[in-house]
């Protein structure tokens, strides 16, 4: 490992990412920090973290980060944090194809892009950490968000699968399951409503014009809501224990959630959790 350990971290235009990439850099990493849009790299860059354009939908600027990442480390990597994602918001029936593969895509299938190219260094420097941003509703779904639900259970199950294939290698691999985080994610589910839900014309849509009011804050803060200094503390046990766990649950209420799902009858959880939201 050189002097510095260098990790990426994705999805830092705001919120957690942008967080965790100056945290990163205070506690003495190397960051590579990515973001979508070249307003975005100004603030980042100013403070000293090496910026990237990135988009999980577009392979080719995957490509490109990690050859660029790469050349500038002279080959190594000690880390990668996917954090870079959104949440479409509707309900299932509701949710066009063309939404829910954006969804996906963008969630998941990019994730995986950038981490199958990563874990190749890894291997040969037999040591490195991956970290994925996941979330409580991949744990414990949520109303109203079957295309979130569905990328995060999505990420679980395939992190979980490379964390045991991955057994003995040196490098460890945990997931972080937030609840409520204060950033920008709201607004972006509140556009991409706008974006691909038929509101008007759905069966839902006195629902959806109460979850509209939330999504815009006038119905009150969301309980149990913390910073992005909760996942970062997360982060940094993930990236430095020994044996890092497999999952890092963040925030109180994500952890009643999990807690309830082990104790209660299926059933009767899901009636609960069916009546939330």
């Amino acid at each position: 490992m050189a002097d510095r350990p260098s990790i990426i971290v994705t999805g830092c235009s705001s919120g957690i990412g942008a967080y965790s990439a100056r945290a990163l850099k205070r506690d003495g990493w190397r960051v590579f920090a990515t973001v979508r849009r070249e307003e975005d790299r100004a603030s980042l860059e100013a403070d000293g973290i090496e910026t990237f354009l990135m988009d999980y939908t577009q392979a080719e600027s995957i490509e490109r980060l990690v050859a660029e990442v790469l050349a500038r480390t002279g080959g190594q990597l000690d880390a990668l944090f996917n954090n870079g994602a959104y949440g479409q918001a509707g309900a299932v029936e509701d949710l066009p194809v063309e939404a829910l593969r954006l969804q996906l895509e963008t969630n998941v299938i990019g994730w995986h892009d950038l981490t199958r190219r990563v874990v190749p260094v890894m291997r040969a420097q037999r040591h490195g950490r991956i970290v994925q941003c996941s979330s409580i509703l991949g744990i414990v779904p949520y109303r109203w968000r079957g295309a979130y639900n569905a990328s995060k259970f999505a990420l679980e199950g395939l992190t979980l699968t490379l964390r045991m294939e991955l057994a003995g290698t040196g490098i460890g691999v945990s997931l972080i399951e937030p609840g409520p985080i204060a950033s920008r994610f709201t607004a972006n589910a509140l556009a991409s409503v706008e974006r691909h839900i038929d509101v008007e014309n759905s069966v839902h849509r006195e629902e959806y014009a109460r979850q509209l009011r939330r999504l815009r804050g006038e119905s009150g803060p969301a309980r149990g809501k913390l910073g992005p200094e909760a996942v970062y503390a997360a982060l940094k046990q993930a990236l430095t224990a020994k044996s890092p766990k497999p999952h890092y649950i963040v925030t109180q209420p994500a952890k009643q959630g999990v807690l309830l799902k082990k104790l209660l009858p299926a059933a009767l959880f899901y009636r609960i959790i069916g009546r939330l939201g």
